[in-house]
């Protein structure tokens, strides 16, 4: 059997730039003609610390933020916000507002899978349902705009319910809403469903795996009052995942109907809420009143104790897993986005597929890079730290050294004069050195008053700069060179030789004789270590030669 060789194969790089890759995704693939062989994800591009903001915020001062996770399914990421701390707290939500989570739920479902089809459908080269389906999204979004105020980032959950009831009309308008719907999702079936260049881009058999919906989970806890059904293929192929997300759209128009005529009255949220577990009011002159300036809102405590909640969002299982710690901010708060666990089939899926099943493939998982994304290749920090460590190893080893010489130059000095000295920082004086080089920093006062002041500063950055910069064409490895500039052995040693004119530069401008003879005393110091470095440099390069 022929084998490859590695120089048979390309390696492509796709993203993180490309209009088809729906975020800063980029794929590196290793490509044996047009057959793909194999498929990396890399992430990073777009981290934000979303999990450790939310450990220094209150889950009301987080509420905001949750919408740029998936900015397509934005009522989901609200839900499972306010889910967790309702279970951790065992809050009970008015039945109104569950019902009013449930229809804004699958509304943000419908948008989510219609901003999906368009952008496939383009991807493979069909046009006109990226044009269609924006009809449906803006009706969608006028729902969203007259009930929250806002289009996408909408704010609108609440820990025990919602932030505002529905406003007048609005339950008639979105009954009218579903009955259009409906015809339209009829036009996209005889538009797509059939198509034969559809089907052949897309009915390609790839890895098994199970298509469906969930949507009975904690967060929506009366599904059991609707009569719906799971969506689900048993091909694993693209137009599985279509087929699948069709019919969800429909489930999903049945639901809401199902909940615009049963909805009940009663309040939109739980207010006995805002009365448990407040942390107490500040005081007049505490520090949120002197430094914060205003009064904090009042929030309550999350109990300690830890749990898991999901919701099914359009893209799979939401999950957050919280431990409260008897503090108003999370102790920990993960995030289980779905995007960013479906996305690690694609290498899979595309294996000995071609290259242009890539882009079908890839936009039929259906992903969020806002949710995606974070800082997954440890080995790139790993990789940061390990190129330090050959550099900070000798810095720290010369500073330890230049400390045990200090201290053995006071002992030895000590030991002649007869005396003890000022030995009294760590055992036997041996941090003496540094508490005076840490004392000479920090509280005497450098600079000469009648001295030139800029010379006097300028020169011992002459002083270290110039030694910092011989550091740069040391070979600390055998591939690791801070700075290649392919010079000679002398030039460096001219480099380095820089330093006793910094020296020079401070005792002149001390104003001072005796400060200007320790100036040219250090100077003929530096220069006479030069000789011998020189010499040793100059015979390892003349035995080099030979």
């Amino acid at each position: 059997m022929y084998q490859l060789q590695r120089e048979d194969l390309m390696i492509v790089n796709m993203g993180p730039h490309h209009p088809s890759m729906h975020g800063v995704l980029r794929l590196i693939v290793t490509l044996d003609g047009e057959d793909v062989i194999d498929c990396e994800p890399i992430l990073g591009y777009l981290h934000r610390g979303m999990e450790k903001i939310a450990e220094n915020r209150t889950i009301i001062q987080y509420l905001p933020y949750v919408t740029r996770w998936d900015y397509l399914a934005t009522m989901f990421t609200e839900a499972i916000t306010v889910n967790a701390p309702e279970q951790l707290g065992n809050i009970q939500v008015p039945k109104r507002a569950s019902y009013i989570r449930v229809i804004m739920l699958e509304l943000s479902r419908i948008a989510s899978h219609l901003l999906w089809l368009g952008p496939f459908m383009a991807d493979i080269g069909a046009q006109t349902p990226f044009f269609y389906i924006f009809r449906e999204r803006e009706l969608v979004y006028d729902l969203f705009e007259a009930a929250t105020g806002m289009r996408m980032m909408h704010n609108y959950f609440r820990i025990g319910g919602v932030a505002a009831d529905l406003p007048y009309g609005w339950i008639d308008k979105c009954l009218d809403f579903c009955d259009y719907f409906l015809t339209g999702v009829s036009e996209y079936q005889k538009l797509i469903t059939r198509n034969p260049i559809f089907l052949e881009r897309d009915q390609c058999y790839e890895l098994p795996e199970y298509n469906g919906i969930f949507v009975k989970s904690i967060v929506m806890s009366v599904m059991d009052e609707f009569d719906w059904e799971v969506q689900w293929q048993k091909e694993g192929d693209s137009l599985s995942r279509y087929l699948v997300r069709i019919g969800e759209m429909v489930e999903s128009i049945k639901i809401i109907q199902q909940a615009l005529e049963g909805i009940p009255g009663g309040p939109y949220e739980n207010l006995e809420i805002r009365c448990f577990d407040r942390v107490r009011n500040p005081e007049l002159n505490d520090f949120d009143y002197r430094f914060i300036s205003k009064k904090p809102s009042p929030t309550f405590e999350l109990s300690k104790q830890e749990l898991y909640v999901r919701v099914e969002a359009p893209k799979g299982e939401l999950g957050v897993f919280l431990i409260g710690d008897q503090n108003v901010f999370p102790w920990r708060w993960k995030i289980r986005p779905p995007g960013f666990i479906n996305l690690q089939i694609l290498p899979q899926l595309v294996k000995r597929m071609k290259l242009a099943d890539i882009m079908t493939i890839l936009g039929s998982i259906d992903i969020i890079m806002g949710e995606v994304d974070r800082l997954e290749y440890l080995k790139e920090v790993y990789g940061m730290i390990w190129v330090l460590v050959p550099i900070l190893t000798p810095v720290l080893g010369i500073t330890i050294g230049v400390l045990a010489i200090v201290w053995l130059e006071r002992e030895i000095s000590a030991g002649i004069q007869q005396r003890i000295g000022p030995e009294y920082a760590g055992p036997l004086g041996i941090l003496q050195a540094l508490a005076d080089g840490t004392k000479l920093l920090f509280k005497e006062n450098l600079l000469p008053s009648r001295g030139d002041t800029r010379l006097f500063s300028i020169g011992p950055s002459i002083a270290v700069i110039s030694i910092l910069l011989s550091y740069l064409i040391i070979p600390f490895g055998s591939n690791l060179v801070l700075s290649d500039l392919n010079i000679g052995v002398f030039l460096w040693i001219a480099i380095s030789s820089i330093a006793p004119i910094g020296l020079l530069m401070s005792g002149y401008g001390s104003n001072n004789k005796y400060s200007f003879l320790g100036g040219l005393r250090a100077a003929a110091q530096s220069i006479s270590y030069e000789i011998p470095l020189t010499l040793c440099v100059l015979s390892i390069s003349l035995r080099a030669i030979r």
